[in-house]
């Protein structure tokens, strides 16, 4: 069963995927709205990010997500 603790663990908030990137919460809301990072998944009001999909965007080297249709 998901515990608060792990719940926590598991899901970061904006503030906190601004912290490792080292910028603020505004640009990494940029970042997502863009596509250029993970989608976060949206509980209610709340929007949080799973934490193993962001170390993997990491370790894939930030490749952006959404990609651009050729004109």
């Amino acid at each position: 069963m998901l515990t608060k603790e792990t719940a926590e663990q598991a899901l970061l908030d904006v503030r906190a995927i601004a912290k490792v990137f080292g910028c603020s919460a505004r640009h990494v809301t940029r970042l997502a709205e863009s596509g250029r990072m993970p989608a976060p998944l949206r509980l209610g009001v709340l929007v949080r990010w799973d934490r193993n999909a962001i170390q993997q965007w990491i370790a894939d080297g930030c490749p952006p997500i959404r990609r651009e249709d050729a004109k």
